[in-house]
């Protein structure tokens, strides 16, 4: 356990922030998941709209810094790319 009074706050920063990024990283996953499950079951419309909301959240999560701005444009763009492909096949 800290003793100083600097370390002592850390730790307590630490936690929070911890429980935070928990917390973004989590949604992220699940609008990603969504996106993905709405691709498997080929629905067009769901995966548009799923896609809308992932591209929102994977950005604040990297506005957040949770993860690197890099790593949520390739995630971006790979979602992406998967909605056009099934897009492409069934039209």
């Amino acid at each position: 356990m800290a003793n100083i009074k600097s370390a002592i706050k850390r730790n307590r920063q630490t936690v929070k922030l911890t429980q935070r990024n928990r917390e973004v990283k989590s949604r992220y996953r699940t609008y990603t998941k969504k996106v993905l499950e709405a691709v498997k079951e080929g629905n067009i419309e769901l995966a548009k709209a799923a896609m809308k909301e992932a591209t929102s959240v994977i950005a604040v999560t990297a506005r957040k810094g949770v993860i690197h701005r890099n790593q949520a444009a390739r995630r971006i763009s790979r979602l992406n790319a998967r909605v056009k492909a099934m897009v492409a096949v069934q039209a």
